[in-house]
């Protein structure tokens, strides 16, 4: 179950990032009130999987969710540059992701 919440708390962060870049230097209410609820949503979530999980490995992988997340929505909703070089980073972040699953 905590892995389950920790990629959630992933998928929240990639919300938050994303928020946070639409809300234009917290210029927009919506978007600023969206950024703060993510935010709240994706700590609390992983505060509550650190319960069970290593800190090391459930911070990485909720980091690795978040990046990898926040670039591909990057580069499809926002128009973010996508290169060969781009896309195998993020596969390489989302290796080093199942790696810390499958591992610990």
């Amino acid at each position: 179950m905590a892995w389950i919440l920790l990629v959630l708390a992933g998928v929240f962060e990639v919300a938050m990032a994303l928020s946070l870049k639409l809300s234009n230097g917290f210029s927009h209410l919506w978007w600023t009130l969206s950024f703060l609820s993510m935010a709240v949503l994706s700590f609390g979530l992983l505060s509550y999987a650190l319960k069970t999980l290593d800190v090391g490995t459930a911070y990485a992988v909720w980091t690795g969710v978040g990046a990898a997340g926040t670039a591909v929505l990057g580069m499809i909703a926002l128009g973010d540059d996508v290169s060969p070089a781009r896309l195998i980073s993020i596969a390489l972040i989302l290796a080093g992701v199942i790696g810390l699953r499958t591992l610990a």
